[in-house]
């Protein structure tokens, strides 16, 4: 299994005309976003492949419009406290940043919680039929403590360490902070889980 990760940024090594040969391999993509809807279209559109997406705090238009974001004309599902089986993969999504500006797709502390609650009854659901609850968690902030920053804005939520300590999900995929030195750290265990920033693309091979 061969899953492109893509956020915040429109990579060049990804939106090219050299994309079906460098991604050709991949069996799923998931976007946690904060990308245009235009540029996931490009991707999909040129791999074929499903993709699942969360919204981030940005190019949130389709989200504020639409009662059914997600619902375009191409191969994708919005993922925002939802949870789906895709390729043999259990993911959730929950979408957003910590509240900073009361603008859209943004969740205190307390409101993210309630979206998780949303989410119990498929994860027993999960763990009961399928064994597991989960195998992917899709969201746009960090949790709290890991890859987060300072300031209000980009602050994790303190509620998905909650979520990987219960849930545990093999991967926690994440977008939202930035990433401009090569050394910076973009994939880091937490208990049961790697935590990874998708900025601009990252490949995860199981």
């Amino acid at each position: 299994m061969k899953i492109l990760c893509v956020s915040d940024q429109i990579d060049p090594l990804v939106y090219s005309n050299s994309i079906k040969k460098r991604f050709a391999d991949v069996d799923m993509i998931l976007g946690a976003g904060d990308l245009p809807l235009d540029y996931l279209d490009f991707i999909v559109t040129n791999l074929n492949k499903p993709l699942l997406f969360v919204f981030g705090n940005h190019h949130v238009e389709e989200l504020v419009n639409d009662d059914k974001p997600g619902n375009c004309n191409f191969s994708s599902t919005h993922l925002g406290s939802k949870i789906r089986r895709e390729e043999g993969l259990i993911v959730a999504g929950l979408g957003g940043s910590m509240r900073y500006n009361r603008g859209p797709n943004q969740f205190t502390e307390f409101q993210m919680y309630g979206e998780i609650a949303k989410l119990i009854p498929i994860l027993l659901f999960n763990r009961l039929f399928h064994g597991r609850y989960l195998d992917i968690l899709l969201t746009h902030a960090p949790p709290k403590g890991i890859h987060d920053k300072p300031d209000k804005c980009h602050s994790g939520f303190k509620a998905f360490l909650w979520f990987m300590k219960m849930f545990k999900p093999r991967y926690l995929v994440h977008g939202h902070i930035h990433l401009y030195d090569l050394s910076d750290v973009r994939r880091t265990r937490c208990m049961k889980t790697e935590v990874i920033n998708a900025f601009g693309h990252y490949i995860i091979e199981e």
